[in-house]
């Protein structure tokens, strides 16, 4: 397999784990010279045909997760009840 089909397939993989809407929450990012700070969450927009995971953070930055070389989790979606009891 050459590296544009496994590209291509972790791609396809990160879609289906993080598709759009997924909220992320960032453990460190890489080597970018202006990383988002650690603990910062977001919401995932998309994921590119470079298995890029661009995220829409809530402070305001738009700087995509690297898959492989940025640390992130996924944010556990709450149920309605989870959402019910906080509210109260």
């Amino acid at each position: 397999m050459n590296e544009w089909e496994m590209l291509r397939r972790t791609a396809e993989r990160l879609r289906e784990h993080y598709p759009s809407g997924t909220r992320v929450r960032l453990i460190q990012m890489g080597s970018d010279p202006r990383p988002v700070p650690p603990g910062t969450e977001g919401t995932v927009v998309g994921v590119d045909d470079a298995a890029t995971i661009h995220v829409r953070w809530d402070n305001g930055s738009g700087l995509g997760l690297i898959w492989g070389e940025d640390s992130f989790e996924k944010i556990p979606e709450q149920t309605e009840t989870e959402e019910n009891i906080m509210t109260m």
